[in-house]
């Protein structure tokens, strides 16, 4: 063990190189273990991504496939707009694909239409108020409140222009509108599978205070086929929404946002008559595991026609949330290859300038009949001791430095994906925002269920990054073979010559 006496005889007697040597191995293990912690919290927060935010799945009717079957069965050059309709989804089937496996959450939603009656007025324009005011007869009494007339021409002009838009869901809070943060409920409760069969609403606080109505309080409203056949519903919650419409908004009471009032399903079914009954327009289903989706799919289509209906895959709240993630964790790895690389480098540079100051030292061991590999394993020794004293400063201040860079990639990332998100979901010449409107045209809540991507930046703003045994031991492993590699490269040139060749040159 002579040579561990040697070496740190050597360290001692040189401190100045002994310190830089402590310094360089300290810089190169505090980036390599800042990269492995910022990868494996990286890692972490991917796996709870996968538990926190689910892909959804929506089944709806087919309208390729039935604006296709239109097209072929008319007889004349151009199909009959109003002919085309579409298939009402069977609830049975719907409740089926609701029982598979990796099922985490879902919702129904039909939607309809109705007038308002006792009780209620919707919020209007101020000339559509002067058209309802116009329209009061002669004897003072007014007209009924449901607005009058149909809608223009083509296809929707069978469709009476109704007060209010009635969005039946099964569960509220799936609905985009709230799980975006759009709309948030400001007293009562939300619509949840327990409202079904009843004639509770949720509606909006505008809506609400125009007509002095709270919580508990009932009104009616009137059936959008029939203007003598009125319900009565029940306020269970009052909703605030940032929503401020469009232009068609301001020409139809029903597609103002105000106008939307949130029901069960089957009170929706029920506007819409005996037709509608054990249907829905379309059902949303949350994934456990966003990477079974494809397995989740095909499972589904074997329960339902897949000509009449479709099942729409959606995980971009799961992919915003994985690609910041992924890119610091590539980014992390990428930190760990190269200053483990750099470190050999610079290190075997270090220690070949050593060993070629010490030629008359070795040659003299190598007289003295000191073997060849016990003159490798002093200079090893020596790097070996400042890669602990090394490990010791990284394991104190890896973590450091690890949270700093992490949480400046992490912002990074986010906000670059933020912003290419915001670029996709501009709004269009006519206010809406893409596709994320599929029911009426020009707004409104209709067809609108889903997760969100709002959760999803606070999710990841929130990487968890400390430094854990297992990175320590990573980072010892790394530190003896960059050790190693350096020695070996720095000292063969000198070693593999003879002790009188050293010595006289």
């Amino acid at each position: 063990m002579d040579f561990i006496k040697r070496a740190m005889l050597s360290m001692k007697s040189k401190k100045g190189r002994t310190f830089l040597l402590c310094a360089v191995f300290s810089a190169i293990l505090i980036f390599v273990l800042a990269g492995l912690t910022i990868q494996s919290a990286a890692l972490t927060a991917t796996e709870n991504a996968k538990k926190s935010v689910g892909a959804t799945v929506t089944l709806s009717a087919n309208r390729e496939a039935a604006m296709k079957k239109n097209q072929e069965g008319s007889t004349g050059e151009k199909p009959d707009p109003s002919s085309f309709s579409l298939t009402p989804v069977s609830l049975a089937d719907a409740q089926k694909i609701a029982d598979l496996a990796n099922v985490k959450s879902y919702s129904f939603l039909s939607s309809s239409y109705a007038g308002a009656s006792d009780g209620i007025t919707p919020i209007s324009t101020e000339s559509e108020s002067e058209t309802t005011t116009g329209s009061t007869a002669s004897d003072g009494t007014q007209g009924e409140p449901q607005a009058v007339g149909r809608m223009g021409s083509g296809p929707m002009s069978d469709i009476k222009q109704s007060d209010f838009q009635v969005s039946g869901v099964m569960e509220l809070s799936m609905s985009s509108d709230f799980s975006d943060g759009t709309a948030e409920i400001t007293s009562g409760e939300v619509i949840n599978a327990s409202d079904k069969e009843t004639n509770n609403v949720v509606i909006e606080q505008t809506l609400a205070d125009a007509n002095e109505l709270k919580v508990g309080d009932t009104f009616k409203v009137t059936d959008p086929e029939d203007d003598t056949k009125t319900y009565e519903l029940t306020i269970k919650g009052i909703y605030k929404t940032s929503e401020n419409g469009n232009s068609m908004g301001m020409m139809f009471n029903f597609l103002n946002p105000a106008n939307t009032l949130y029901t069960s399903y089957t009170f929706a079914n029920t506007l819409k008559g005996d037709d509608a009954k054990d249907t829905i327009d379309s059902a949303s289903y949350t994934l456990a595991d966003p990477k079974q989706m494809d397995t989740f799919v095909k499972e589904a289509e074997k329960l339902i026609d897949t000509e009449n209906f479709s099942l729409q895959t959606n995980d971009q709240a799961y992919q915003q949330m994985l690609q910041p993630l992924n890119n610091v964790a590539s980014f992390a790895k990428n930190i760990v290859i190269l200053v483990a690389i750099a470190g050999v480098i610079i290190l075997t540079l270090i220690v070949m300038m050593m060993i070629r100051e010490r030629r008359y030292e070795i040659g003299v061991l190598l007289s003295l009949g000191e073997s060849r590999f016990k003159v490798v394993l002093q200079f090893f020794s020596e790097i070996i001791i400042c890669m602990f004293v090394a490990l010791v400063i990284a394991t104190f201040s890896g973590n450091i430095v690890g949270n700093v860079v992490g949480e400046q990639l992490i912002t990074q990332q986010t906000e670059s994906v933020s912003q290419s998100t915001n670029n996709q979901g501009q709004p269009t010449e006519n206010g809406d925002r893409g596709s994320e409107r599929q029911g009426v045209p020009g707004g409104g809540s209709m067809n609108r269920l889903g997760a969100s991507s709002q959760g999803t930046a606070k999710a990841i703003e929130e990487l968890n990054i400390s430094v854990q045994p297992k990175e320590i031991a990573i980072v010892a492993g790394l530190g003896l073979l960059i050790s190693f590699l350096s020695i070996i490269l720095s000292s063969s040139g000198i070693l593999r010559l003879q002790p009188k060749k050293i010595l006289t040159t």
